[in-house]
C-alpha cells in the first residue's frame, strides 16, 4: 500500500491510541496532498492488515473522520478523501482573501453591484443613521479556486469611507480597504441557517434547496458605524469555527 506505514509497530511511537493514531496518520496524507479530494483511500481491509489492527479499529478511525468531514463514504461503493471546505473564525473578522491564500488556494471575485443609495429603514437601523443619508452599497461574489464561496451584500457609511466607490475590489477586498480607512474597533455577528433566494443561488451557482449560513455582519470604527453586510455561504462549502473559554 503506498505511502502508509506497513505494520502497526510503526504506530506505538505515538502517544494515543490505535484509532486515533490511524486518524492522524490519515489526515497528513491528506494535509500533505499525498491523498487529494475526491480520491480513494484503501478498504478497511485493506487498512487492517496492512497496519496489523482490528477492523473495529480502523471502522472507528474512519468513522470520526467521515463525522468530521474529512472523507465521504459512499455504502458499496468505498470510501474517498473529502473536498475541503473553506472555514472562517466565527467570533473574528477576517479577509477572505487571506482565507483562501492559507489554504493554498486562489482567491478571485465578481463585483455585481458598486453603487450609492440613500439609505432606507433597514440602512438607518443598522448602521445609526439618518434617513436618506447618503450610503455605498457594494454586491460582490468570491470564488475560491473556480467555486462561488461567499456572496457579500454590504452597506457602508459614505461619510466614513467617502472614497469607497473608487476602489477596484478585484484588486482588493471591501475588508482590506475599509481596514486601512476605518480601522475596526468592535463587530457584530449573528449567524443563520437559511434558503437563500432564487437570485442569491444563481450568483451563487447553487440549487435552491441547498442549506445556507447566512451571517449579518455590522462594524464600528471608534464610535462610528461602518458598515452592515449581508454574508451568504453555502453550506456544502464553508463551515464555521470558533474557541472560547470560561
Amino acid at each position: 500500500m503506498r505511502n502508509f506505514p506497513s505494520r502497526v509497530d510503526q504506530l506505538s511511537e505515538l502517544p494515543a491510541p490505535r484509532y486515533a493514531q490511524v486518524k492522524q496518520m490519515i489526515t497528513q496524507l491528506i494535509m500533505s496532498g499525498t491523498w487529494s479530494a475526491h480520491e480513494r483511500i484503501p478498504s478497511e481491509s485493506d487498512l487492517a492488515q496492512e497496519l496489523g489492527l482490528s477492523r473495529l479499529t480502523i471502522n472507528r478511525a474512519l468513522s470520526e473522520l467521515t463525522a468530521d468531514g474529512v472523507l465521504v463514504r459512499t455504502q458499496g461503493v468505498g470510501t474517498f478523501v473529502a473536498e475541503r471546505k473553506g472555514q472562517s473564525a466565527l467570533f473574528a473578522v477576517n479577509n477572505i482573501a487571506d482565507e483562501i491564500s492559507e489554504r493554498d488556494h486562489r482567491h478571485h471575485c465578481k463585483v455585481i453591484l458598486l453603487c450609492e443609495e440613500w439609505a432606507g429603514a433597514d440602512q438607518v437601523l443598522a448602521l445609526n443613521m439618518r434617513e436618506g443619508q447618503r450610503v455605498f452599497h457594494s454586491l460582490i461574489v468570491h470564488y475560491e479556486n473556480d467555486m462561488a464561496v461567499q456572496l457579500e451584500d454590504r452597506y457602508v457609511n459614505a461619510a466614513v469611507a467617502p472614497d469607497y466607490l473608487r476602489q477596484d475590489f478585484v484588486m482588493q477586498t471591501p475588508y482590506a480597504y475599509l481596514s486601512r480607512v476605518a480601522p475596526l474597533t468592535e463587530g457584530e455577528h449573528v449567524v443563520e441557517a437559511i434558503l437563500a433566494e432564487e437570485e442569491d443561488c444563481r450568483l451563487l451557482q447553487i440549487k435552491r434547496d441547498e442549506a445556507c449560513l447566512l451571517i449579518r455582519r455590522r462594524t464600528w470604527s471608534g464610535h462610528q458605524s461602518v458598515t452592515s453586510a449581508r454574508l451568504i455561504l453555502p453550506g456544502s462549502r464553508h463551515r464555521l469555527e470558533g474557541r472560547f473559554g470560561s
